[in-house]
């Protein structure tokens, strides 16, 4: 099984080497960014995929769908992070060493979705990917791309833009704008509170260096009234 750290050298040189999106045409061939959740293999095209990081801390938001976990500090860019396995009905599990955060382009946002654990990078040709098969009207399985088949195994790529509902998108739009603008404002009161922290430093040392001066030039004069008075 390929590590975390292999996936993301193999994403960078796969991301490297890809061309434009569309230049396939309707084509649904390519490379794919593969992942468990579960028993069951996932692949999501490495055009949508940002990066793989391992779980970090996450901030809770209130009021929010059990699936959306909540927000992350990403080099100073909020992220909100959606667990794939509630989204897709399957029950919680405690995270290992192989769970990860992959960092999506979805729907012009940029997003974390948790994963069991990574694969690889897989390129699997047109005529290895068939069409989703229907399940009837009450399954809904637009966000499946197609299916890919590589080594006698089958995995389900996945479409990013429309595993996300219109709504949720809505809310992790509004989750990242109002973290963002707390992120903001603490930043803010963190340089205040250091300026603050440097004038205060700065005037303890100009009053220590002017007491200084002033026993400097008291000590000459004492020396003086001493020899006077021999």
């Amino acid at each position: 099984m390929t590590t975390q750290a292999e996936a993301s050298k193999a994403l960078s040189l796969a991301k490297s080497q890809a061309g434009d999106p569309g230049q396939n045409g309707n084509e649904m061939g390519g490379k794919f960014l593969t992942f468990y959740i579960g028993e069951e293999e996932y692949g999501l095209e490495i055009l949508s995929v940002h990066e793989i990081i391992g779980i970090m801390d996450v901030t809770a938001v209130p009021r929010t769908p059990r699936h959306i976990l909540g927000v992350i500090n990403l080099r100073g860019k909020i992220i909100p992070i959606l667990v794939l396995r509630l989204k897709f009905g399957l029950p919680s599990v405690d995270n290992t060493e192989e769970t990860c955060i992959i960092v999506v382009q979805c729907s012009g946002v940029q997003m974390g979705i948790v994963v069991d654990k990574v694969s690889e990078v897989l390129d699997i040709p047109s005529e290895e990917i068939e069409d989703a098969p229907s399940f009837g009207e009450s399954v809904n399985t637009d966000y499946i791309l197609g299916i890919g088949k590589s080594d006698d195994n089958v995995k389900l790529l996945l479409d990013i833009d429309k595993i996300i509902s219109s709504k949720d998108m809505e809310l992790i739009e509004d989750i990242a704008d109002d973290s963002l603008i707390k992120l903001k404002t603490e930043e803010a009161k963190t340089g205040l509170a250091q300026v603050d922290a440097e004038s205060d430093s700065a005037s303890e040392t100009a009053e220590e260096k002017a007491e200084e001066a002033a026993e400097t030039t008291e000590e000459p004069q004492e020396s003086e009234e001493e020899v006077a008075a021999t």
